[in-house]
């Protein structure tokens, strides 16, 4: 559970803090330390894939349940009053 609450924690320290000029900079950074050059297309599958990365973890922070545990459902009898 720590890591779903360290993941939403961070997320949300990084993406509150850095705004999306800042994000394209340290995104073009990185694809540059892994020694991609600017204007090519492996640039750009570069800062695609830094992208959807980002986006999927948005969404698995989305479904975070502060409670994590089951749901249990149980089911509910309506009867008919008697006349």
């Amino acid at each position: 559970m720590w890591h779903k609450t360290a993941m939403v924690v961070a997320l949300a320290v990084i993406s509150g803090c850095m705004t999306a000029e800042d994000r394209r900079a340290a995104d073009e950074a990185k694809c540059r330390s892994y020694g991609f050059a600017r204007k090519n297309d492996a640039f750009a599958e570069c800062l695609q894939r830094i992208d959807l990365a980002r986006r999927a973890d948005l969404r698995s922070a989305s479904a975070f349940d502060p409670w994590d545990r089951p749901v249990i459902y149980r089911p509910v009898i309506i009867r008919p009053r008697p006349k």
